[in-house]
């Protein structure tokens, strides 16, 4: 029984590779030599095919069908590719304007930002030139004599001269306040007193 079965497989087997070494491998080499014939004498083998496919009845609506949409569909993919080109675009131009907006924002800022350092460093400079300049003339009021100075004190404003007997060392303070007038002496001691007051 199992003879019987090889018999028969054996011999299906051996008619199906007759097949393929009689039939199916010649036909292909046939077809290979004829591509490369076609080719080489010139021949694009896949346009004639399409060419040939349209002349047939039923394979010429295929061709022409497929042919029209894809190029609808590429024709349609192209303009949506473009809007989308152009819409990245303008997207690049407004961020590009608002970055060189930024940029000149940010050198604006910093130009003043130098400005006002060089004014603080100018202002720096002239409160301590005052500052010199007033310890000066502290000095000035201690080496000279009393007897000028108290004159001199008496026709400047208030603000300036308690300003310079505020600074005074104590001896020279009451030395000049010995000669000045009884009611000048008065007056700038009540303004010392209430200096003093605000001072704590």
């Amino acid at each position: 029984m199992d003879k019987v079965t090889e018999e028969v497989e054996s011999k299906k087997t051996s008619r199906f590779q007759s097949f393929i070494y009689i039939v199916l491998i010649p036909l292909l080499g046939a077809i290979c030599v004829t591509l490369l014939v076609m080719t080489y004498l010139g021949y694009n083998v896949f346009d004639l095919t399409k060419e040939y496919g349209q002349k047939i009845p039923f394979l010429s609506s295929a061709f022409s069908e497929d042919t029209k949409e894809s190029a609808e569909e590429m024709e349609t993919k192209m303009i949506e590719l473009e809007a989308e080109i152009k819409d990245r675009e303008a997207k690049i131009d407004k961020l590009e304007s608002e970055l060189k907006s930024k940029d000149q924002e940010i050198s604006r800022s910093v130009l003043e930002k130098e400005r006002l350092e060089e004014e603080i460093a100018e202002l720096t400079a002239m409160k301590d030139e005052n500052k010199r300049a007033f310890k000066d003339i502290v000095k000035t009021y201690e080496t000279i004599s009393a007897k000028k100075a108290a004159p001199i004190l008496a026709q400047m404003t208030e603000e300036e001269a308690i300003q310079i007997l505020t600074n005074l060392k104590s001896d020279t303070l009451a030395a000049i306040m010995e000669k000045m007038e009884p009611e000048d002496a008065a007056r700038y001691t009540e303004l010392l007193t209430a200096d003093i007051d605000v001072n704590e």
